[in-house]
């Protein structure tokens, strides 16, 4: 018991004596020392905590001058939209009060005021305008132009259809063989489907001929796309009336809109071309020489700049100039692409500022040598700028003009014209009988 306390108390000895040798006592040049250098941390800290305060400071006024610019444009778009409507007001309430006086001037004889007019002038006004719009579709030219124009996608339907059908009984096989010939052709499972099982009605296990299937087949087609069979009017609605042209890169928007416009100054509309498509140079050149070409002016900037400003400012300029029509080209886009989408869907928001109808048109352009994948741009089109209307362009240049009849099929959108051409005549409105009759190749004498 002596040897262990003795053996700890020698311990505790030695513990004490290391304890004091950790610990010694600093000289005053070394306390100095240590307390600077922890004044100099102190004031790091303290710059660094005044630095990020700084920045935040500098990034709340930043933000908040970012705001102050957006509602100063916000106010200055409201205050240019509202000089605008009260000028377009003025100039309605200065023509009403021309058009009073000019009653009031005009003599009251009808007699002489019925013998002052032209001879040949109607009696019945918009009489001009009752025409028949599809006139020009039913010419001897313009049906050739079409059949030959579908030439491709008739003579890969007409061929096979002459192989599967001479004199051969109309049974499950044949229907069968049918409906992937139809499918095989641009028309989709689901037309497909449904005119195979039309003609199952009315002709099962009797002998058809190629040229029975044919007159048959273009039944059929023509009840689907008559419904979608529809000529739009520029000159309806109010004024400007602003139309925008959709579609994506190379679908042929920008030769579209020159033809259109080429066909409404001959009709003696006042329209203006809007180059919209500011990422590519070559398109605003291309419109502009359409324009040219028109006798049609074109508002443009140079490439890059923002589009959606140059709709509102060729709106504004079409108000102020007692303009038709502003047609827009919008720049390619593929329908994939979220940003260019959105890009978009700011043009229409933009236009709605002017005028809460507008765009009073949104015009999609299809290429016909994509294929079944028109199908795809039309949905992600529709949803996107509230398409009201579809061309379709390059029908010539194409084996798969059937693809007109799925989009017909698939999506409750009127057709207004087709393309077959290159020139401002081979742009003509929808018909569904021509289309059709051209489509299955029959020849032009067979559908007078």
């Amino acid at each position: 018991m002596i040897l262990w306390f003795g053996k700890k108390k020698k311990k505790k000895k030695l513990e004490d004596a290391g304890a004091a040798m950790d610990a010694p006592e600093l000289s005053a040049d070394e306390l100095a020392a240590r307390e600077a250098v922890a004044h100099e941390e102190a004031d790091t800290a303290t710059e660094a905590v005044d630095h990020a305060q700084e920045d935040e400071v500098a990034r709340q006024q930043e933000a908040a001058a970012a705001e102050q610019r957006r509602l100063e444009e916000e106010h200055e778009a409201e205050r240019r939209a509202e000089a605008a409507r009260e000028a377009e007001e003025a100039e309605r309430q200065r023509e009403a009060a021309a058009k009073a006086q000019e009653e009031a001037l005009r003599p009251q004889d009808t007699d002489t005021a019925e013998d002052s007019r032209p001879a040949g002038t109607d009696d019945a006004p918009g009489t001009a305008d009752a025409a028949d719009p599809y006139q020009e579709t039913k010419s001897p030219g313009f049906l050739k132009k079409l059949s030959g124009g579908l030439s491709k996608s008739s003579s890969k339907l007409g061929s096979s259809l002459t192989g599967v059908f001479n004199k051969r009984k109309l049974d499950d096989e044949a229907l069968e063989d049918l409906e992937d010939l139809l499918i095989t052709s641009d028309l989709g499972a689901k037309v497909a489907g449904k005119v195979t099982a039309s003609l199952a009605k009315s002709r099962f296990d009797k002998d058809v001929t190629d040229a029975e299937i044919k007159a048959a087949l273009a039944e059929e087609i023509e009840k689907i796309m008559t419904p979608r069979e529809k000529v739009v009017d520029f000159s309806d609605g109010p004024r400007p009336r602003i139309v925008l042209f959709v579609g994506v890169n190379g679908s042929g928007k920008t030769t579209t809109i020159g033809k259109i416009a080429s066909k409404l100054k001959d009709q003696g509309a006042k329209a203006l071309l809007v180059a919209g498509d500011t990422f590519r140079a070559a398109a605003i050149e291309q419109l502009t020489v359409w324009g040219e070409r028109a006798g049609i002016p074109v508002m443009s900037r140079p490439t890059g700049a923002d589009a959606a400003s140059l709709v509102y400012e060729a709106v504004e300029r079409a108000r102020a100039e007692n303009l038709d029509l502003v047609l827009v080209d919008t720049a390619g886009r593929l329908q994939n692409k979220a940003e260019l989408m959105s890009e978009l869907a700011k043009i229409v928001r933009v236009t709605r500022k002017l005028d809460p109808d507008a765009p009073h048109d949104v015009i999609l352009v299809l290429d016909a040598t994509v294929g079944q994948n028109a199908l795809s741009q039309v949905e992600a089109f529709r949803h996107t700028a509230e398409v009201s209307g579809i061309v379709m362009t390059k029908l010539d240049g194409t084996a798969k003009g059937g693809v007109l009849v799925a989009v017909a099929e698939a999506h409750d959108l009127p057709i207004h014209f087709i393309g077959v051409g290159e020139k401002a005549e081979d742009l003509q409105p929808f018909s569904a009988r021509a289309y059709a009759h051209a489509l299955v190749g029959i020849e032009e004498e067979e559908t007078a």
